[in-house]
C-alpha cells in the first residue's frame, strides 16, 4: 500500500524531493492533485510504501525543501 508522506506545492519541489528519497534507496510515487492552477502549478503528493513511512519522513524532516 502506498501512503502519502508529502504534499509538494508544484512539480519541480515534488521531483526535488523524489530525487532525494529515491538517491536514499526509497521507492517514490507522485500523484498530481487537482488541475493545475493559472500559473501551471499545482499540488503534487509524494508517496512511498507503508512500510517505509517512518523512514521517509525523518529523511523529508531533515531537508529545506
Amino acid at each position: 500500500m502506498w501512503t502519502v508522506v508529502y504534499i509538494a506545492p508544484n512539480q519541480k519541489e515534488a521531483e526535488k524531493l523524489e530525487k532525494m528519497l529515491t538517491a536514499e534507496g526509497f521507492l517514490v510515487k507522485l500523484r498530481t492533485i487537482g488541475l493545475p492552477q493559472a500559473n501551471n502549478s499545482c499540488s503534487v503528493e509524494i508517496l512511498v510504501p507503508e512500510s517505509e513511512v517512518d523512514e521517509a519522513l525523518e529523511i523529508i524532516n531533515t531537508i529545506e525543501v
